[in-house]
């Protein structure tokens, strides 16, 4: 029951540090927002909404949603946090090691008693962590459907299917979120000190972690299945992809018959132009992914043998938070059909001159 030292140093610590931080904060929760705000309006006023083209922008859209909802409550909670412990004397209840434990007073794993708003904070940063890389994941899926199988894609990829999957990883998402809670009474959900998020606090029996900590591997192993997954999809359509690149090459030297293929040097079912850029982009997303969450997986690892890593967690936290505002400069550089939708939408607002044909 009693508060633990305070974990904090140089970079966590101080007056000049937290408005820092802050400021750190606002500018990311305002990129965030306001570009996944575009890639929103972008994906959703296009027309191909019932085309396989449009499925994936269906799963775009689902991508931008989670990360917009990381950039609307959780970097907002951390600011409001941060201005508390600035101005006032006394640290809010959800800060780390004010509020009491939990496991004498509920029968449901410290879900509501006592109740404090990184209960909810808490697994939808982690919720919206899932949903990304499951996103990702079924985005790869689509991908490779369209590279392997372009005569199949119509009927593999419905819009039934699509939104079935959309709903399924979004609900498996936010279970796991809550996992430690729900099948533990011995964690609880802190404001960290270091981090400067809400994260999973395991409660100390005297100075030794509980039996069950290693449910917190839950979250490391389940990303990085589907990143490997991902991968794995990655490395057959990249492939392929080279595969029917070297074919047009030597066909276009002349070393290679078509031998009836259709033109495709020797794949008569050859993905379009389109497909095979889709391809290469979702493949950036993918490493740009794991590239942020790679430093969290360590921390949590690092966390379930006992270490704390004060400085490294903060750091491991934030990085994955920018990851949200990454998506649309990824689009903007890769896709010139989502370049163009976002200097359309700029420039609606720009009145022709009376008389003028639009």
């Amino acid at each position: 029951s009693q508060s633990l030292a305070p974990l904090c140093t140089l970079c966590c610590c101080g007056f000049l540090n937290r408005t820092l931080a802050v400021v750190f904060m606002v500018s990311l929760a305002f990129a965030i927002v306001v570009g996944n705000v575009v890639t929103l309006t972008v994906f959703v006023q296009t027309r191909q909404s019932r085309t396989p083209q449009g499925y994936l922008k269906s799963l775009a859209v689902s991508l931008a949603i989670a990360d917009m909802m990381v950039g609307v409550l959780v970097v907002p909670f951390s600011v409001y946090t941060e201005i508390s412990l600035m101005v006032t004397t006394a640290p809010p209840s959800w800060y780390q090691g004010s509020s009491t434990s939990p496991a004498s007073t509920s029968s449901l794993g410290g879900l509501v008693s006592p109740w404090q708003p990184c209960m909810l904070i808490g697994p939808v940063f982690a919720g919206c962590t899932f949903v990304s890389i499951s996103t990702i994941f079924l985005m790869t899926l689509e991908r490779s459907v369209a590279i392997l199988r372009p005569l199949h894609k119509d009927a593999l990829v419905t819009r039934r299917r699509t939104l079935l999957l959309i709903l399924l990883s979004w609900a498996a998402s936010f279970l796991l979120a809550l996992a430690p809670l729900i099948f533990s009474s011995n964690f609880t959900l802190e404001y960290n000190e270091c981090s400067r998020m809400c994260n999973y606090t395991p409660l100390l029996f005297g100075s030794q972690l509980p039996p069950d900590a290693n449910i917190l591997l839950l979250i490391p192993t389940f990303d990085f299945t589907l990143l490997g997954g991902t991968l794995a999809v990655n490395i057959v359509s990249f492939t392929s992809i080279r595969r029917y690149s070297q074919k047009r090459k030597l066909l276009s030297e002349g070393s290679l018959s078509d031998g009836g293929g259709g033109g495709g040097g020797g794949c008569p079912h050859r993905p379009s132009f389109s497909d095979i850029k889709a391809a290469k982009t979702i493949g950036i997303l993918t490493f740009a992914f794991t590239a942020s969450f790679s430093p969290i997986a360590v921390f949590v690892l690092g966390n379930v043998v006992g270490y704390t890593w004060c400085n490294f967690s903060f750091f491991a936290f934030w990085i994955l938070t920018g990851n949200s505002c990454c998506n649309v400069i990824i689009y903007s550089v890769r896709d010139h059909r989502f370049r163009k939708g976002v200097t359309l939408l700029f420039q609606r607002d720009r009145s022709p001159p009376h008389g003028e044909k639009t």
